[in-house]
């Protein structure tokens, strides 16, 4: 009894039953109204029949007419009456003149009187003939009260099927919704009890379960993909941090053994201190990959000019380029100010820049481009001649401490373009990776209403 689908099944039966009363008031009434009129304009055509064969014939001639026609009808079918000034009877099918009925002439709904050895009520003409006669054309109201009545059965019954169909359709609905229901909570306690591959079934057909399963299967795929990425981090974090540790530990602990002269005991600490700024670098990058992910740092946008900013880490980037004999440039082609984050649209831009240094090859090229797309958002591309990255390795080196084959002897932590992604994101935008033939081609896109 306490099913949704049986509360609303029996709702809409209710709802039903409402709606058949709604159509069945004004059916009833004009009903009513139409049989009544009719009956009422028959009386009074009779009335009008009757009074003519008065003038023609006289009371005489009418009562002879009236009784004739009193032999020839279905008994009861009218009532007449014709009486003197005094109201006594002259002819007609009443013993005496209806006590209820005004002298006034006129049309009186219901008037009771007495027809034979039965009380009725009766719609009834009142005419008032030359030289005080009275005349009554009548008819009983009882004679449609059978139609009336099936009427009123006849919408009983209806009632009764939609309301049987109603209990029987909501039996089937809380069937087929229990089922659908089954289904969730077995995928929720495969899930809960550790299989996040376990998706909600999904029959044929774009029903509103169909609809829901989708969204919710599509919920499991993040939050399965977010689950595998906490572990995969998890493992990244231990195997990046083992090796600084380990080399950290080593040293103090020979510096604790050999205790060796002052001056290569310095260099060893000097050493040991760039063992931990790896590792602080590492939890920074992390918290700060965290506080994009949160969206937090989106409260303080400010009108940014990208051209700008992408000018500034290009010369920033100029002395470490020319080492190399890189040649590094920057054109700008119309690209204007956006809202975001300068701080960390220079450390994006930056950490594009950077990478493009540590890859291209001596005497290698680095072009740097700024431009507004048409539909009001900002490009910033890299481009380089380096070794690139193959296009099966571009989906993971968005991952965090992905590290591909030609990265293993450059210094980082796969970190890089973790950030890079997660400041595009947090400006409404995307990192987008391409061949530069030969290089790589990186295309970082910031939307204009971030």
């Amino acid at each position: 009894m306490r099913s949704s689908a049986l509360t609303w099944s029996v709702g809409y039966i209710l709802l039903g039953i409402t709606a058949l009363a709604l159509f069945a008031a004004p059916l009833s009434y004009a009903w009513r109204v139409t049989i009544e009129e009719g009956r009422s304009e028959l009386l009074q055509e009779d009335a009008q029949r009757l009074t003519a064969v008065f003038r023609r014939e006289g009371a005489d001639g009418l009562a002879r007419f009236i009784d004739e026609r009193l032999k020839i009808q279905i008994a009861g079918e009218r009532i007449l009456l014709l009486a003197d000034p005094s109201h006594k009877p002259l002819a007609g099918n009443l013993a005496a003149w209806p006590a209820g009925l005004p002298d006034a002439p006129g049309t009186y709904a219901s008037v009771p009187m007495t027809v034979g050895s039965r009380e009725t009520r009766a719609v009834t003409v009142h005419a008032v003939l030359p030289g005080g006669y009275n005349l009554l054309v009548a008819r009983d109201l009882a004679r449609l009260r059978p139609l009336e009545i099936r009427f009123w059965f006849g919408l009983a019954g209806a009632a009764a099927v939609l309301l049987v169909a109603g209990l029987i359709g909501s039996l089937l609905i809380r069937r087929a919704v229990l089922a659908r229901i089954d289904g969730i909570s077995h995928t929720a306690s495969r899930i809960v009890l550790g299989d996040l591959t376990h998706r909600l079934p999904i029959s044929r057909g774009d029903n509103e379960f169909n609809t829901l399963s989708r969204i919710i299967n599509r919920m499991l795929d993040q939050i399965e993909q977010l689950v595998h990425g906490v572990s995969n981090v998890s493992n990244s974090i231990a195997h990046d941090l083992r090796t600084p540790l380990t080399e950290l530990r080593s040293r103090l602990e020979e510096l604790t053994i050999t205790r060796p002269p002052d001056e290569e005991t310095f260099a060893e600490i000097e050493a040991a201190v760039a063992d931990v700024d790896r590792v602080i670098a590492v939890f920074n990058a992390l918290l700060r990959l965290a506080e994009l992910d949160s969206g937090a740092s989106r409260s303080g946008f400010v009108e940014v000019d990208a051209a700008a900013a992408a000018a500034k880490a290009v010369e920033f980037y100029q002395p470490y380029a020319e080492l190399k004999g890189i040649s590094l440039s920057f054109d700008q082609q119309g690209a204007g100010p956006i809202r975001g984050d300068p701080v960390l649209l220079a450390q994006a831009i930056g950490n594009l820049i950077d990478n493009a240094v540590k890859f291209t090859p001596d005497n290698g090229t680095i072009a740097v481009e700024t431009r507004r797309r048409d539909d009001g958002s900002v490009e910033i591309t890299v481009s380089d001649n380096g070794p690139g990255i193959p296009e099966a390795d571009r989906p993971k080196v968005r991952e965090r401490f992905y590290r591909g084959d030609t990265s293993r002897g450059t210094p980082g932590v796969g970190l890089g373009l973790s950030l890079v992604c997660a400041v595009a994101k947090l400006h409404v935008g995307s990192l987008e990776l391409a061949d530069n033939h030969p290089g790589l081609r990186a295309r970082m896109v910031l939307s204009s209403v971030a």
